[in-house]
């Protein structure tokens, strides 16, 4: 899967290099201009909308993938809050760990190992 690991490698760095000068110009206090555009009802809240509920979605699968335990709740709470950057990171560092086994990857251990064995 290399291709994989250089695609998330690019998407973790190019969000880098973007954010970067952008947060030294505006600061990184991004909530309330954030939600103020949803509350709003624009069309800019409207993807800022879409974009929050798929980062409770990652969040979500993050715990779920892990469980629900505490460091699984932990990864979910940096999954909302560093979206691409921490969901990047996190594949591309289970994908290095896991020898790109996609199951386990996307399922969790015990969910691919439950998958494989027929349970």
């Amino acid at each position: 899967m290399t291709p994989l690991r250089l695609f998330l490698g690019l998407l973790f760095a190019a969000l880098a290099v973007y954010t970067a000068p952008v947060a030294l110009a505006y600061g990184v206090n991004i909530l309330p201009l954030f939600f103020g555009e949803i509350f709003a009802m624009t069309w800019q809240g409207q993807f800022n909308f879409d974009f929050f509920v798929r980062l409770l979605l990652s969040g979500f699968w993050t715990a779920w993938r892990n469980e629900f335990s505490p460091a699984g709740l932990a990864l979910a709470v940096l999954a909302v809050f560093g979206g691409i950057s921490f969901l990047a990171a996190y594949l591309l560092i289970l994908a290095i760990r896991l020898d790109d086994d996609a199951a386990v990857i996307i399922l969790g251990p015990r969910r691919a190992a439950a998958l494989r064995s027929g349970a």
